[in-house]
């Protein structure tokens, strides 16, 4: 039964709502998502620089250090350390892609951190 011409319904207007704010909705979640991945990512590599950083301070040799900061920061990971004499810097990279391979045709995001602690050893 078609209605008068002044009493016109609005069925069917919340499934077409639905059906074009849907996607955007999804997508505003894997936005978010991505950006908790790469925030927890990133406070990885901070606490590998410094967990590098108080390892070698402490005198352990840079094969023991590079091993417990790439078990922190993740695989994939880079270090890099320098030795003053009175200070250690330690620099780690890593590259975080996509979340679940969705948006592997877009540039990763470089994590990088540093962190410096003074040498314990003489």
């Amino acid at each position: 039964m078609i209605p008068p011409a002044g009493q016109r319904t609005q069925r069917g207007a919340v499934t077409a709502e639905l059906a074009l704010g849907l996607p955007l909705l999804l997508a505003v979640t894997v936005g978010l998502v991505w950006l908790l991945a790469v925030g927890a990512g990133q406070v990885r590599v901070v606490d590998a620089a410094r967990e590098g950083a108080r390892s070698l301070a402490r005198g352990d040799p840079e094969a023991v250090a590079f091993d417990r900061v790439t078990t922190v920061a993740g695989e994939g990971s880079r270090v890099s350390a320098s030795h003053d004499g009175a200070e250690v810097v330690v620099t780690v990279t890593r590259e975080v892609s996509g979340p679940g391979g969705l948006f592997d045709f877009l540039p990763g995001i470089r994590l990088e951190a540093e962190a410096v602690a003074a040498s314990e050893s003489p």
